[in-house]
């Protein structure tokens, strides 16, 4: 929708038309099907379609903002060819424009009648089995907010979304070089055991060093992915080099994998948490190294900041994830 206004030139004009588009007493029907009117006063009813008329009847605007800014905002040939590099910056500031304007309109609802809407997390696959910990109290203090969260991201798409008003948060890895673009805070250390099958030589050890994990047929995440960066920077510490015989995507996967009897995986301790150690397998403690990762809740650091985020990050900081995650199904609850 934001491109699309920038392309016709209508950033201001554009969304308060939108808005009004098939409201019965201040409105206007919609010139692409003038649907009827909705009596109940829905607060957008609209459509892609409806969209590209509004706009399209706005064409004139799309040039004056040109000429006011003496700059093309649209390739142009025979048919529209995309956006000028200084278009793509207005987009920019458009996304900002509407995310503020969100973020007034969260902050006024929540002055009324408390914190609504949709709150979007997105999350590493590694730290989906930790996510249902901040989003449970985070439900019970707003009870009102539907939680969306995207579990599949790698850690440069949680912050690209985080750039572009996709999410509201983020559940990451902390690097020591995060731009002060984002502020985070600290979750939990994320540390690896190595599940294998009971009858496995190491699964009656206290221990396992990443030397002798590497000479089992393992099945392990994908190179692409963060969580497997930090896995083989474990193993070449230990000057060891694995041969997986299997990759995924999926740390569930990596569970089912190893129940057959065949495989072993390295996994993160946080997903004990959800699954416990499953009947017919050992989860061995890697050592040598003992390496950990930190884990954290990352939003935009911005201003004025989404409300959203703002009631995110203040669950985070009292959650007490990293306590819970120490506990595993079927432990006594702490007194």
């Amino acid at each position: 929708m934001t491109r699309l206004l920038v392309r016709e030139g209508a950033l201001v004009d554009g969304p308060r038309a939108i808005m009004r588009m098939n409201h019965e007493n201040t409105g206007f029907d919609c010139p692409g099907c003038a649907w009827p009117d909705d009596t109940k006063g829905l607060h957008l009813d609209i459509c892609e379609s409806g969209i590209k008329h509004v706009t399209w009847e706005m064409t004139r605007k799309r040039v004056e903002l040109e000429e006011e800014l003496d700059v093309p905002l649209v390739r142009r040939g025979r048919t529209h060819e995309g956006l000028t590099p200084e278009g793509e910056r207005i987009v920019v500031r458009a996304q900002r424009l509407l995310a503020d304007r969100d973020a007034l309109k969260d902050e006024a609802g929540a002055l009324r009648t408390g914190l609504s809407g949709r709150a979007r997390i997105g999350s590493v696959p590694t730290a989906t089995g930790a996510v249902a910990l901040l989003t449970g109290p985070f439900c019970v203090a707003h009870p009102l907010v539907t939680v969306e969260i995207v579990a599949d991201l790698q850690s440069q798409d949680i912050l690209r979304q985080l750039q572009n008003f996709e999410i509201d948060a983020g559940i990451t890895y902390l690097h020591k070089g995060l731009s002060e673009s984002f502020q985070a805070v600290p979750l939990y250390e994320e540390r690896y055991v190595l599940l294998t099958d009971a009858a496995d030589s190491l699964a009656h050890r206290t221990a396992a060093s990443w030397a002798q994990a590497s000479a089992l047929p393992l099945c392990l995440l994908t190179e692409a992915m963060q969580g497997r960066r930090v896995l083989d920077e474990l193993f070449a510490e230990a000057w060891a080099r694995p041969s997986p015989r299997g990759e995924t995507d999926s740390v569930a996967t990596l569970f089912a994998r190893v129940r057959t009897g065949r495989w072993a995986s390295i996994v993160p301790h946080a997903w004990l948490h959800v699954f416990g150690v499953p009947h017919g397998m050992r989860a061995v403690p890697m050592v040598e190294p003992s390496g950990t990762v930190p884990v954290g809740l990352v939003t935009a650091a911005r201003e004025p900041g989404s409300v959203m985020a703002g009631a995110l990050t203040e669950v985070a900081r009292h959650a007490g994830v990293a306590a819970a995650l120490e506990r595993l199904p079927g432990d006594p609850a702490p007194q």
